[in-house]
């Protein structure tokens, strides 16, 4: 059964941050350093992770394009998965000094973590914290000298929910290795519980563990996935480190899981408001029932996946956000400057499901390198288009229907203007939509309530922009929550809508929701769907 916590009133002790002695000053550090609970550069730039997981132990064949992906889609850092040989081939100093350099070339921050770890005391095979200290010094080889560059994350999710008492021992008696083999970087400490630390063994002991490493160079690592399913639950874990001066990243995290639905928008939110890195999981090529977790569709930086979008193009996501590290002459310590505010911009060509956008250019000390035009709703943004010129034609809009859209212009070292004026503009009225199929599924069934999964796909050749989905139950069904997509029900008939980070789907792409329903003697699947009015095919 899974294990939860609630939010609680108790502080970490006061004394907490006697204990947190100064990192060295930016002009003696050999590398990224720690002070003040915030991660810096060698030079005191501060630094933020904004990227994702990359599963390089199984997928070596794709890391070399997979990493070039990532950073074309706005990453400043990638954690790369490895394994000491316990439980799968082993990574040794050549290929591990290889995924370093492919970081480097693509000017990637490179979290390196040990995954054979995961779940010890729980899960069969698993190894100790120690092991993987046996595995990092036997490759030392290819880590030092690359203190600005690398982190080292000692093991993934190193206990499960079985044994996690020894956590704070074996994580001290692991830094003091490292330490004493020579190991100057920063190093990354996984909660126990599946990295969740819904035991609080981390939290309580965080501090400790620091006080314990000789360098004061330690971030510590939680991982978001249903145990994190309140904004109450979100907030109140990183702010207890947040206020203890103890640095934290959100080392993995999904916008689903098989353990619950974790609020990602809070995760995006908080970690952006706190100055909080965070690392998306993952790239591609998950399997086991998590596929649903995959950043790129069958590693097609093209066809991003809903988690995808969300994750890069969303509200506080990588795009937005992320700054290149400084050690590769971007990002916070160089061009800082934003470019001007783009002109507002006219509408032109309006159909019943497109619009063309045009605006004045803005202007850069470094260079304009594109301009992002979104759908403005009260406060929400979503993505509506891209483009390197000024203009756009945003298709996939329903007929008769108003929307509102803006500009942001960017900069060749990731830096975004304010937004431009809005202009409202209203679709014609006529058919819209475009191509489209839909799988409906009924993916679990209870007596009385169901959960079902539905896949819209774009089987045309135009982008949708914003959608809704309709269809109308046999039996008197009714939907109580919904996850990807809002819903709304008047008898039998139902209207899902898109939510932000699941309003595009590109040509031959595909978006997937689901939702929780109550049911009564027979739960028949509908058999008729239209897409922004127009008829889909079924299946």
């Amino acid at each position: 059964m899974r294990k939860r916590f609630t939010v609680v009133g108790a502080a970490i002790a006061a004394m907490v941050l006697s204990l947190l002695t100064a990192a060295p000053p930016a002009s003696a550090a050999t590398g990224f350093y720690v002070s003040g609970g915030k991660l810096y550069e060698s030079n005191g730039a501060e630094f933020v992770m904004r990227g994702v997981n990359h599963a390089h132990t199984w997928y070596t064949s794709r890391t070399t394009q997979a990493l070039k992906d990532v950073k074309a889609l706005g990453a400043n850092t990638v954690r790369v998965v490895l394994s000491s040989g316990d439980r799968w081939t082993r990574n040794d100093a050549a290929d591990v000094a290889n995924v370093v350099s492919q970081c480097k070339a693509n000017k990637l921050i490179c979290v390196l973590e040990v995954h054979d770890t995961t779940g010890y005391g729980e899960q069969s095979g698993a190894v100790t914290l120690a092991k993987a200290v046996d595995y990092w010094i036997g490759i030392k080889s290819a880590l030092v000298g690359q203190e600005q560059y690398v982190l080292l994350n000692i093991g993934n999710e190193p206990y499960g929910n079985q044994g996690y008492a020894t956590w704070a021992a074996d994580n001290k008696d692991a830094i003091a290795r490292l330490r004493a083999a020579g190991f100057q970087h920063t190093i990354m400490v996984d909660a126990p519980n599946w990295g969740q630390d819904w035991s609080f063994t981390m939290r309580d002991n965080a501090a400790a563990v620091f006080a314990a490493d000789p360098a004061k160079n330690v971030v510590f690592s939680i991982h978001m996935y249903g145990v994190f399913d309140t904004a109450a639950e979100i907030n109140d874990y990183l702010g207890r480190f947040v206020s203890a001066g103890l640095p934290i990243v959100v080392g993995e995290f999904g916008d689903n899981h098989s353990d619950g639905n974790p609020d990602e928008d809070t995760i995006f939110a908080t970690t952006q408001q706190r100055g909080i890195g965070y690392l998306a999981w993952s790239w591609s090529g998950n399997g086991g029932g998590v596929e649903y977790l995959d950043l790129a569709v069958n590693w097609d930086p093209a066809n991003l996946s809903a988690w995808g979008r969300r994750a890069f193009n969303g509200a506080n996501g990588i795009k937005a956000t992320s700054k290149e590290a400084t050690v590769f002459g971007g990002g916070n310590g160089g061009d800082t400057q934003a470019p001007s505010v783009p002109g507002t911009p006219t509408a032109s060509g309006v159909t019943a499901d497109s619009v063309t956008l045009s605006w004045a250019a803005s202007t850069d000390n470094v260079g304009v390198t594109g301009y992002d035009v979104v759908r403005v709703s009260g406060t929400t943004e979503s993505p509506a288009g891209s483009s390197s010129g000024t203009s756009v034609t945003v298709t996939g809009l329903s007929a008769a229907t108003s929307y509102t859209f803006a500009v942001y212009a960017r900069d060749a070292a990731g830096n975004r203007s304010g937004r431009s004026g809005t202009v409202a503009v209203t679709t014609l009225p006529g058919g819209g939509g475009g191509s489209c199929s839909v799988a409906y599924k009924v993916a679990g069934q209870w007596q009385g309530g169901f959960q079902g999964d539905v896949k819209i796909t774009n089987t045309g050749s135009a982008a949708i922009n914003g959608w809704n989905l309709k269809w109308t139950y046999a039996n008197g069904q009714t939907i109580t929550q919904s996850w990807g997509a809002s819903f709304a029900q008047a008898s039998s008939a139902v209207t899902m809508t898109n939510a932000p980070y699941t309003a595009t789907i590109p040509p031959a792409g595909s978006v997937s929701f689901g939702f929780i329903g109550t049911w009564n003697g027979t739960n028949s699947v509908p058999t008729a769907f239209t897409l922004n009015g127009a008829t889909c095919a079924v299946g």
